[in-house]
């Protein structure tokens, strides 16, 4: 997984989205019988297709509409079968709108279907303003649907599918790797992803970092890592990505922090005579926690879906954390990591007084990410060590780690790049820090 800035028109990545989303309802309706989805994504000819196999939609006619089914699904506005708010349904298609309008934004548009008995194919054109005949053939092979369209790309103010829309496509495929069940494949342009879960996907973003995991339920999986770049969230609704978050990420993220603020409280009075001020943003503010849920009926804040919105008492389920898992949590590193934060600060704030009043500051403060050791600056300051990491993910591991042997003599600070000899004068005005092995000792 890179992380990086992209320019993207969010129009074109829902239009995609909804289809692919769409795929993966089915895996809600037809768990036994489906198991794949394959996703095609040519950028040179400007298509996109989407297949899962499972249950199809009926090929018969429309009592009332008389049309058939697959037209009226995909080619007529506001007709979505899980718009009944009076059944319970952990789907992420909603109101009708999603999948027409991949067909309104598209040049083609291609529906093929098999419900078993039947195989359907439709073929819309010219922004769905000219709707093919419907081809319907007697066969006995096993039900699928495919989509297949090309987007109409002008309308997006593009000429080509370019590097960046692929790239956050791509993205999304692996989103519904990881959020749908384990027995579903997930496969993009004929290779299967080598994700088969949701521990598998987390990995993706934090390899080699310590992480805490827990299946709570069959609607509820999180995992949980430390962070030192502010709250971090990656969550999932009915295998929609909720990128801004929302009351599922709220409900999870409330209990872990009240449970390491409890713990963070009872040690700080153990290190610092009357404590130390912790406040839950605090606390939240070390956490990368990622979600997968299944919620009924889910309201989001607009049609893009990227906020839920439903109320934590209509989610279907409740997600109970274990105490082994809010306890393994507690105890993952986060805690010291929070009092060293909190206590930096204070030692900052004291500092500031200190140099207020006699000119004179007795120990380093102010550095951006370094965790001294307690007794550094102090008549036992050479007894302590100083713990070098290559960047924040390590430094997080080795934070980890000194939560065993104690954070008084041990301190730790993350690397940028490698070291090399520089002047004390350009040192000083450097933020980072560059080492390599084969460069003579900084002089």
């Amino acid at each position: 997984m890179v992380h990086r800035k992209i320019s993207f028109v969010p129009a074109l990545y829902k239009i995609f989205d909804e289809i692919l989303v769409n795929a993966a309802d089915n895996l809600q309706r037809d768990p036994q019988g489906m198991d794949s989805i394959k996703v095609e994504i040519h950028q040179q000819q400007g298509l996109l297709s989407v297949w899962n196999n499972g249950r199809g939609l009926p090929v018969v006619l429309h009592k009332e509409q008389k049309v058939y089914v697959p037209e009226l699904v995909f080619g007529h506005l506001l007709t979505s079968d899980n718009y009944d708010d009076t059944s319970c349904k952990v789907v992420g298609g909603r109101n009708g709108y999603g999948a027409k309008l991949a067909n309104v934004f598209s040049t083609e548009f291609k529906v093929e279907t098999c419900d078993g008995k039947n195989r359907f194919t439709q073929v819309f054109t010219k922004n769905m303003q000219v709707k093919g005949k419907p081809e319907i053939v007697a066969t006995k092979e096993k039900s699928f649907t495919c989509i297949t369209f090309k987007p109409d790309l002008a309308k997006f103010g593009m000429t080509r599918l370019d590097d960046d829309i692929v790239s956050l496509l791509t993205k999304r495929v692996y989103d519904v790797a990881g959020s749908t069940t384990d027995r579903c494949s997930v496969f993009l342009n004929g290779e299967k992803l080598d994700v088969r879960n949701f521990r598998d996907y987390c990995d993706l973003y934090l390899p080699g970092v310590p992480q805490i995991y827990e299946k709570c339920s069959d609607r509820w999986e999180i995992c949980v890592s430390l962070t030192e770049s502010g709250f971090n969230q990656v969550s999932f609704v009915n295998s929609i990505c909720t990128i801004r978050g929302g009351t599922h990420v709220t409900h999870v993220s409330d209990q872990i922090v009240e449970a390491i603020l409890e713990k963070v409280k009872a040690q700080s009075k153990e290190k610092v005579k009357g404590g130390v001020d912790v406040r839950p943003h605090h606390v939240k503010n070390h956490l990368w926690v990622f979600i997968k849920c299944l919620v009924e009926n889910p309201a989001f804040d607009s049609q893009t879906k990227e906020t839920l919105m439903t109320k934590q008492s209509k989610f279907g389920s409740r997600c109970e954390l274990s105490e082994k898992f809010l306890s393994e949590v507690a105890t993952c590193g986060v805690v010291d990591l929070i009092l060293m934060a909190a206590m930096a600060k204070s030692k900052v704030d004291l500092g500031k007084k200190l140099k207020a009043n006699t000119g004179r500051v007795a120990r380093l403060t102010g550095v951006p990410k370094l965790e001294d050791a307690n007794d550094a600056g102090g008549k036992l300051s050479h007894e302590c060590t100083l713990i070098l990491t290559e960047g924040d993910s390590a430094k997080a591991l080795a934070v980890a780690g000194l939560s065993v042997i104690g954070r008084d003599k041990w301190g730790v600070f993350p690397l940028r790049g490698k070291v090399r000899a520089s002047g004390i004068k350009k040192r000083k005005g450097s933020s980072s820090v560059h080492v390599s092995p084969d460069s003579p000792a900084p002089n």
